[in-house]
Parts: C-alpha cells; structure tokens; sequence
C-alpha cells in the first residue's frame, strides 16, 4: 500500500464518542432499545441524520418519523448503529469526492442504497446476516474518501475522474493509480479503528471473493454482487443490475429474491 495512504490511515482521528458508545451499548446483550436511544440522543449530527434517513422512502415507513426512540425502534439497533456510524465517519473523513465524480451528499446516498438493497435482499435469506451485512455494505467504500484526497494530492484529479465516468471495473481504476482498491484501503481504515476481524475480512475480500476465507466467503461475495448492482459510477444502471444478477446467479443465490430487492429499491428512489 502507498506510503500516503498508510500515513493518511494512521493520522486518523479516533472515532467520536457516541460511536464508541453505541458500538458498546449494540455489543451488549444485556442493552435495551433505550439504552441505545439515550446513547444516540446526545448527538446532535446523529439524531438528524438519523431521522432523515428514518423518513426517506428507501425505508419505506408507513408514518412520519418524529423522534430518536421511534426510529431506533423500526430500525432496530444494528441498522442504527449502521447509520450513525456511517454518518460519523464520513464527516471525520472531511469527504471530498470530486476525483470521483461525486459530491458528499451524493456519496452518502450511494452508501445508503447499497445498504438497502442488501437489508432488503438478506432479509428474505437470513437475518442475522443481513444486520451484519447491512453495517458492512453501508461502510464499505469508505475507503475512496482517502483515495479520493491522495488522487488530489498527487494532482490526478482530472485524469482519474475521466477513467472513473466511463469505468466498468472501478476497483481496476484504483489500482492503476494508487496500486490499491476500495477494499484494501477500508479494510484499513477499520483495522485501525479496532473493529473485529470478521468485518474487516469481508470487505477486505469484497473485490475477490474467491480468495476469501471460507468463513467470510458468504459476506464478501455478497457485498461484491451489490456493489457491482450499485456502482459509484452509475448505480442501478443496466449493465450493472444484469452483471450482478449473474454474479449471484454463479454463486448459488435465488436470484429471483436479488431482482424482487432490486425492484423494490428501485420503486422507492423513483418515488424520491
């Protein structure tokens, strides 16, 4: 890995404490609901993003979304840990993504329809591994805030922008400039943080799932087949939607559940 991204990984900020705090309160089994909803109420900037995304139609809630305890409630507490996390980190990050063709906002909405469509394609699978992979595809292109800050650095902004707009491999983009993936750099972003190995392992694998670990195959190729549906560039856009309904198709999914999630996403950012 470049020397400059290393550097930019290890002079990271450590994360904020209502973070910590609500890692602590989700890893507990003995926490409540309420506990969490105290966690989260003494952050401001988590607490709006928070009830902004309670009430966009990705989430598809019946009722308007006034207040921390009835969006941790219909989230549950790994969905919003998920979220409060995410928001946290790209605001600790400082995100430029012009390099990438896209404003902040617009990367935190991509972020946000990845973890989407992942709840809503796991969910009809299992559970349990949909919470985990919902936190995992939520943070997994983390790592192009530092990528995207190198690139300008290094005075490559325009040239990679141009590569990025008419790429079909994103993750091949990257390593021609900086000999490294997404993957690779958010894998180190969150080894830095100390998160468990479990969950920098499948997105450290999420480029090549076949070289995964058997026990994080199933995550990382999972995470790999929505960010091809998902892409950066031009998420849901038809080559992506086709080529990720093969990828799961090879790997053994119902593809039938993929493209019902698909739609269901769909129908709701074309509602925004």
């Amino acid at each position: 890995m470049k020397s400059s991204i290393i550097n930019s990984i290890k002079s990271l900020p450590p994360l904020p404490k209502t973070v910590i705090d609500m890692q602590r309160v989700c890893n507990n089994p003995d926490s409540s609901i309420q506990d969490l909803v105290k966690t989260v109420e003494h952050d401001p900037m988590i607490v709006a993003n928070l009830l902004k995304a309670a009430n966009s139609p990705l989430y598809s809630f019946k009722r308007e979304i006034l207040n921390v305890s009835q969006a941790v409630s219909l989230f549950g507490m790994s969905m919003t840990r998920s979220i409060g996390l995410g928001n946290s980190v790209r605001k600790l990050l400082n995100v430029d993504m012009e390099p990438y063709g896209i404003s902040s906002d617009r990367f935190a909405e991509i972020s946000s329809m990845q973890a989407a469509l992942m709840h809503a394609w796991y969910s009809k699978i299992d559970r349990s591994k949909a919470d985990k992979l919902f936190l995992a595809s939520f943070l997994q292109e983390t790592g192009k805030i530092i990528i995207a800050s190198d690139v300008i650095q290094e005075e490559l902004a325009t040239n990679f922008k141009a590569d990025i707009d008419s790429a079909i491999d994103i993750a091949s983009v990257e390593r021609s400039y900086i000999h490294e993936t997404t993957a690779a750099v958010t894998a180190a972003i969150f080894t830095h943080w100390n998160f468990d190995k479990e969950f920098v392992d499948m997105i450290q694998f999420s480029d090549t799932p076949d070289l995964a670990p058997e026990e994080v195959k199933e995550f990382a190729t999972a995470l790999h087949i929505i960010k091809t549906i998902v892409p950066i560039n031009n998420p849901f856009g038809e080559h992506g939607i086709s080529f990720g309904l093969k990828k799961a198709e090879e790997a053994g999914y119902d593809v039938s559940k993929l493209q019902g999630a698909i739609d269901s996403i769909l129908e709701k950012i074309n509602a925004l």
